[in-house]
C-alpha cells in the first residue's frame, strides 16, 4: 500500500474562517487537548490523555435528573507506555482530523473519516487503523474526552429516520416546510444541532414517535399529523443519536409532549428506555438527548385482550426475550414503577409479544383511526 500523507500534514494551507460559537468552543477543545500533551512533553513528563471511561461500572441512574449519566472514573493512556501507545495515537489522530474538518468548514461521514485518517505508518508496515471498528470507538473517546458531540466534530452518520407534520425550520439556509414533504416525508438528518438547523414556527401540540417506518408510513398516508395537530416521527427501530436529538431538542426548546408508539416486546421497552432516560453506552449525552417526560403509548401487554385481537398475530416469547425483560424490570428506572412492573409481568404471563402492525388484523387504519386517538383522549400512557 502506497504511504499516505497525514491530513493535518498536508501542503495546502487553510484559509482562515470566521467559526460560529459551536466551532469556536470545538475547536478550543481541541486546541487545549492539544497544549496539555505538548505542556507535558515540555516539562519531562509523558505525554498521556485521560479518557472517562464508558464502562458500565461508570454509569450510574441520577434519579434527580432522571436519566443515565457517566460518573468520574478515567482511563490514562500514555505514549510511552507499550500496550496504550497506538490507542493514544490513534486517539490524536482522530482530534487531528476533526480539528481538518473544522478549520475547512467540512463535514465527513464516519466511514469517511476513517479513510481520511488511514494511512501506513511512514517507516514502518503499521497502518493507523485496521479497519473501521478499530476506528469507531476512538471517536467516541474523543467526544467523551472533550465534553462534545461527535456532530460538533463535524462527524455525521448515515441518515436513519423521517418527520413530517406542522413545523417549518431552516435547514443550513433552506427553508423546510414538513407539512409539504410527501409520503417520504423529512429524512432527519445526524447533525440536528441550532447552527444547522433552526425551528422557525410551529402549531403542533405534540410528537408522536413511531418505531418503525412501515407503521410511520401508515400514520403519514392517513395525514394523522394533519387531523391531530402534531409531528409525526420514526427512527426506524433502534432510532439513531439524529433522531433522538432532535426529539429532545422538539420537546426542550417547543415544549412538546413526546409520546411513544413502539411493539409490545423487550425491544419496544428498550427503545423507550433509550429515548426517556438515555443509553449505556451515550451515557456522556444523555444531558442532550433523554427526555425524562416522554410517555409510552403503546402497544400494551392488555391489548391482546382490550383490541380483542386474534391469536394468529402473537409471536411467541423467545428465551432469550423473557431474560431481557426480566432486565429491563430490573432498571433502576422501570424497578419501582408498578404500572411498568405490572405491564412487564403481563408480557411474560401472556407469553407472547405484538407489533404495532399486529392491529392492521382489526383494519388497515384502526391504528391511525381508533388505537392512538383512543389513548390521546384517556390520557392512557406509561411514564
Amino acid at each position: 500500500m502506497a504511504k499516505k500523507t497525514s491530513p493535518t500534514t498536508s501542503n495546502t494551507e487553510v484559509k482562515k474562517r470566521k467559526m460560529n460559537a459551536t466551532d469556536q468552543k470545538t475547536m478550543a477543545a481541541l486546541t487545549g487537548l492539544a497544549d496539555e500533551i505538548v505542556g507535558a512533553a515540555e516539562r519531562g513528563r509523558a505525554p498521556h490523555l485521560d479518557v472517562p471511561s464508558r464502562s458500565l461500572s461508570n454509569v450510574r441512574y441520577n434519579s434527580t435528573k432522571r436519566f443515565i449519566e457517566m460518573g468520574n472514573g478515567k482511563n490514562r493512556r500514555e505514549l510511552f507506555n507499550l500496550s496504550q501507545a497506538k490507542s493514544y495515537m490513534q486517539t490524536v489522530l482522530v482530534s487531528s482530523g476533526c480539528k481538518q474538518l473544522i478549520e475547512e468548514d467540512k463535514t465527513t461521514s464516519i466511514r469517511g473519516l476513517y479513510y481520511l485518517l488511514k494511512h501506513t505508518i511512514e517507516g514502518a508496515r503499521e497502518e493507523t487503523f485496521d479497519d473501521q471498528a478499530d476506528c469507531d470507538p476512538v471517536i467516541e473517546d474523543v467526544e467523551v474526552t472533550l465534553n462534545t458531540l461527535r456532530e460538533e466534530l463535524h462527524v455525521y452518520a448515515s441518515n436513519r429516520g423521517s418527520m413530517v407534520g406542522n413545523i417549518t425550520f431552516i435547514d443550513s439556509g433552506d427553508e423546510i416546510d414538513c407539512s409539504r414533504m410527501g409520503s417520504g416525508g423529512y429524512s432527519i438528518p445526524s447533525i440536528v444541532e441550532p447552527d444547522i438547523i433552526q425551528f422557525k414556527k410551529s402549531d403542533a401540540k405534540f410528537v408522536l414517535h413511531v418505531e418503525k417506518d412501515t407503521v410511520w408510513r401508515r400514520f403519514n398516508e392517513d395525514k394523522f399529523w394533519r387531523q391531530h395537530n402534531c409531528i409525526l416521527t420514526h427512527g426506524g427501530g433502534q432510532p439513531p443519536r439524529g433522531v433522538r436529538r432532535l426529539l429532545h431538542r422538539l420537546h426542550n426548546e417547543l415544549n412538546l409532549p413526546v409520546y411513544c408508539l413502539l411493539d409490545n416486546d423487550p425491544w419496544g421497552y428498550y427503545i423507550y428506555s433509550v429515548i426517556k432516560q438515555g443509553s449505556i453506552n451515550l451515557a456522556y449525552e444523555s444531558k442532550r438527548m433523554a427526555i425524562p417526560n416522554a410517555r409510552y403509548i403503546g402497544l400494551r401487554s392488555k391489548d391482546y385482550d382490550r383490541c380483542n385481537l386474534s391469536p394468529s398475530v402473537t409471536i411467541a416469547l423467545s428465551d432469550t426475550d423473557i431474560k431481557r425483560a426480566k432486565q429491563i424490570a430490573s432498571y433502576p428506572w422501570f424497578e419501582k414503577k408498578k404500572p411498568w412492573q405490572k405491564e412487564i409481568e403481563q408480557m411474560l404471563k401472556n407469553g407472547f409479544k405484538l407489533e404495532v402492525e399486529a392491529l392492521i388484523s382489526k383494519t388497515i387504519s384502526y391504528v391511525t383511526e381508533e388505537y392512538v386517538p383512543a389513548r390521546l383522549a384517556e390520557g392512557d400512557f406509561l411514564d
